[in-house]
């Protein structure tokens, strides 16, 4: 805001004092969900952490036992299998709030079946195919609860970056070009204030002299 703009009023005065105090309070409203937002993501990023640490431990395992299963069985036997399961997982993917801010909940719905509900049959294969189905089971799951800290994660990023963009531009332009009009206002009513008081002392005193 421009002094060279501003009209200076008592009106104006009492509006620019009204913008900064209103300003001041979103400005101390915005630091505050910044610093939330900024625990938040320190909280995020361990889980994230964690979890890629398991999701590369459980898929070793998995591709450990699949050699297995291949060795023993044959790849035709596993791809067999694979091919004959009867279920499917879903994902289901909604919402929840973290700070006022909207991320995913993603949930997999994967079930567990015994080697008969799989469609394969018990002669066909070994234990070693339904150890490596089993392991693959569980990395689907863990990489599905990934995928929603690792989304969350990097929105919870970029509310960082925009909330921070708000606060600075607040402290830095916003707030200093209000408070720099309200001073320039203040000076130019008392300036015209002692204008009015001389120029009354001179009409005072020239009426006087007459």
């Amino acid at each position: 805001m421009a002094t060279r703009d501003v009209t200076p009023t008592r009106s104006v005065l009492i509006e620019l004092k009204r913008k900064i105090a209103t300003t001041k309070s979103g400005y101390k409203i915005m630091k505050m969900k910044r610093d939330g937002l900024i625990i938040e993501f320190f909280d995020i990023m361990e889980k994230a952490k964690e979890m890629r640490c398991s999701v590369a431990s459980i898929y070793k395992t998995a591709m450990q036992k699949i050699a297995v299963a291949m060795a023993v069985d044959g790849e035709i036997a596993v791809k067999s299998a694979a091919y004959a399961l009867r279920s499917e997982p879903h994902v289901n993917v909604s919402n929840k709030s973290i700070m006022g801010m909207v991320v995913p909940k993603v949930e997999a719905d994967i079930k567990h079946s015994n080697i008969q509900e799989k469609g394969y049959g018990i002669i066909s294969t070994s234990a070693y195919v339904e150890e490596a189905s089993n392991a693959f089971d569980k990395l689907l799951d863990i990489l599905v609860r990934a995928a929603e800290i690792e989304t969350t994660m990097r929105k919870l990023l970029d509310e960082i970056e925009k909330t921070k963009r708000r606060v600075n531009a607040m402290e830095f332009k916003l707030i200093p070009d209000l408070e720099m009009a309200q001073a320039f206002v203040k000076f130019r009513l008392e300036e015209m204030e002692r204008e009015n008081t001389i120029r009354l002392k001179f009409l005072k005193g020239k009426s006087e002299a007459t």
